[in-house]
């Protein structure tokens, strides 16, 4: 079932689901709010919710509204890609020899067959992205799992359009945006961390937050980092 509700320019859409605890979110691009909230949860008491979460909201919006967006990728000669932050030209191979995709100083070589198109130079660099990711999120896992006391069962690496990770806390795992190989590698850590937390308290409340100042004590500005870095350039919708 889904209610609406306006506070004042702002709607909130209203989910009710079979939960415990009421989510509050803002999603990419415009700054849609949507509340989930558990189903027995009236419809009044969300509306008290939402406003004293108003000022957050509109926190929130702000940021997305004005966050630079990314041109769209057209895989050419010369095109700028990132990776851990940094800006790399890209250059495409055609040949039969040693496929795959190389760093060379300054560039991003991806070597494919000849005749192939944009989508298979696509294809071919966004599985390396995603391989590269994997590998980092393993050796943090490693790095962490010591320090924090938890055990992550499993993790996945995925194309997310609104969240940069989530997790699972009855599945012990935590997924996470392939779009992070491509910001500093702090952030990534950040966000690691953060889903890793939430097998301990899976709320962003006042415990979650004394648990991300003693593990991690400078977690805001990788976060704010991360926010003001440019986002994907694509249709969001959730």
């Amino acid at each position: 079932m889904v209610s609406r509700i306006e506070l004042g320019d702002i709607v909130v859409d209203v989910v009710f689901k079979d939960i415990k605890n009421i989510h509050l979110g803002v999603y990419p691009p415009d700054g849609k709010v949507r509340i989930s909230a558990p189903e027995r949860m009236k419809l009044d008491m969300i509306r008290v919710f939402a406003i004293s979460k108003l000022p957050w909201i509109k926190q929130q919006r702000r940021k997305l509204i004005e966050q630079e967006r990314e041109t769209p990728r057209e895989y050419l000669n010369r095109e700028s890609h990132y990776l851990w932050g940094r800006r790399y030209l890209l250059r495409i191979d055609y040949t039969d020899d040693f496929l795959g995709v190389f760093l060379r100083h300054s560039k991003i070589v991806v070597r494919v067959r000849p005749g192939s198109d944009r989508e298979n130079i696509r294809s071919v660099l966004e599985d390396w992205y995603r391989e590269t990711l994997k590998e980092a999120v393993k050796s943090l896992l490693d790095k962490w799992e010591p320090i924090l006391g938890i055990k992550v069962e499993r993790f996945f690496v995925q194309r997310m359009k609104t969240k940069w990770g989530s997790c699972n806390p009855a599945g012990k795992s935590v997924r996470l945006n392939t779009e992070l190989v491509k910001k500093p590698q702090d952030c990534l850590e950040y966000i690691v961390v953060h889903e890793m937390l939430h097998l301990l308290e899976p709320t962003h409340n006042d415990r979650f937050i004394g648990l991300m100042d003693h593990f991690m004590p400078d977690w805001r500005h990788r976060r704010d980092e991360l926010n003001r870095l440019p986002v994907r350039h694509e249709r969001w919708d959730y």
